[in-house]
């Protein structure tokens, strides 16, 4: 078990360089996350970042769309973008991670971070735009699948993969209210938000670096055998794609919410633009507490049948949302609708750490996130044309489709066994 050992009775603490502490004596209760406190922290903080720039795109969509006079079908380019970052994160990770160990991670996924905030600050030509976001995207990408691998070697999988995954709608949810109630009350324009995302993505390098500076590459070696450790080795098992389906369509559903419903607040709720902003706060807080509070409930019911139960609910409020007139009801329902799918990626990832040997989770695990973001840009971009064609009503009707699709694809992925 990570962090702790057994031996003659005492158990014996890990500390971070690898070196054991003190034998506590035997009927003592140990924390089971000893000696991984800081790194868990450092990777809820990453996850924040994470939340920060995903839910960007959704509040920048606007006034991208404005300041650059594109069309729904246009702007949707920067749904497409993203893919390309994670696939090439799921090819190098695990060479970064036998090269350099998790402290490689630790340090690229950052500097990405603060370069693309950066290059999103200058306000460059549309197409350095999509540029930015597609490196944003691969440090996510490798964030991601790193510390989503890692978490879910730990005891308790479950509640730490609700805490990472929490804490990146943490960010998430704060990442609308900044960017588009309090940039625009302080007479900001939207790339201002650029240089908001670099002073997170600098904290989020130091952190980063200091829980993990003694995750070298030596010690990766020494916990995974090499052997198997690879892209080709996780198509083996159809878990792995079972899993890849299910992520490709529960990321779609949670990226096109994210993307499109400050859009669809304004335009057909008839919403002032901060209440939209509020709106997409709202998805991600409800997600944020979901993950949290769900992912206990998940480890006590079994994840396969928690994970259907929330996916009845969500779909449900997704149709009383769909007939709502006004805009308060519909910021409450969103928010609800989050909540219950706060637990549905990380639930995913643990069935899929769960059925794989621990070598290839990193490579697994990457494999699905890219995936995920194949359906986050498929289907928001899709979206965006229908939208173009048949306008901003169609949003929740859509999304309701295709969270039926993802429960669809859930059902056989929860009930395969090692």
């Amino acid at each position: 078990m990570p962090g702790r050992s057994s031996l003659e009775g005492d158990t014996l603490l890990e500390h971070s360089d690898g070196s054991i502490l003190d034998a506590a004596p035997h009927g003592r209760h140990i924390s089971p996350y000893a000696g991984s406190r800081w790194r868990i922290g450092a990777a809820m903080y990453s996850f924040a970042v994470l939340g920060l720039f995903a839910s960007s795109v959704g509040v920048m969509l606007p006034s991208l769309a404005q300041y650059y006079s594109l069309g729904d079908a246009h702007v949707s380019l920067i749904f497409v973008v993203g893919p390309v970052g994670y696939i090439l994160a799921a090819q190098v990770s695990s060479f970064i991670h036998w090269t350099w160990g998790q402290r490689g991670i630790a340090l690229l996924a950052p500097i990405l971070h603060i370069v693309s905030a950066l290059l999103i600050a200058t306000h460059p030509p549309f197409g350095l735009v999509l540029v930015a976001f597609a490196a944003a995207n691969l440090g996510i990408g490798l964030l991601d699948g790193s510390w989503c691998a890692w978490a879910a070697t730990l005891p308790h999988a479950n509640t730490v993969s609700g805490m990472l995954q929490g804490s990146y709608s943490v960010g998430a949810a704060a990442g609308p209210f900044f960017a588009g109630f309090v940039l625009p009350t302080l007479s900001k324009q939207w790339y201002a938000w650029g240089y908001v995302l670099a002073a997170a993505s600098v904290i989020e390098l130091c952190v980063l670096l200091f829980a993990f500076r003694h995750e070298t590459a030596a010690r990766y070696r020494e916990e995974k055998p090499p052997q198997a450790a690879s892209l080709r080795a996780t198509s083996k098992y159809i878990t792995t794609w079972l899993i890849a389906l299910y992520c490709l369509a529960y990321v779609g559903i949670e990226t096109a919410i994210s993307g499109w419903i400050v859009s669809f607040m304004t335009r057909n709720r008839n919403g002032p633009p901060n209440w939209a902003s509020i709106a997409s706060s709202g998805f991600w807080g409800g997600m944020a507490i979901g993950r949290f509070v769900l992912g206990i409930i998940t480890d006590k019911l079994g994840v396969g049948r928690a994970n259907t139960f929330y996916f009845l609910i969500a779909i449900a409020l997704q149709m009383i949302f769909s007939l709502l007139p006004g805009t308060i009801e519909s910021v409450i329902f969103i928010s609800m609708i989050g909540f219950f799918m706060g637990p549905m990626y990380p639930s995913g990832v643990v069935v899929l750490t769960r059925q794989l040997p621990a070598e290839l989770h990193v490579a697994a695990v990457s494999f699905t996130a890219s995936a995920g973001q194949a359906g986050a840009a498929i289907l928001p971009f899709t979206i965006g044309v229908v939208i173009q064609t048949l306008g901003i009503g169609v949003f929740p009707a859509a999304v309701i489709v295709l969270s039926i699709l993802a429960l669809l694809a859930w059902l056989p992925a929860s009930r395969q066994r090692p």
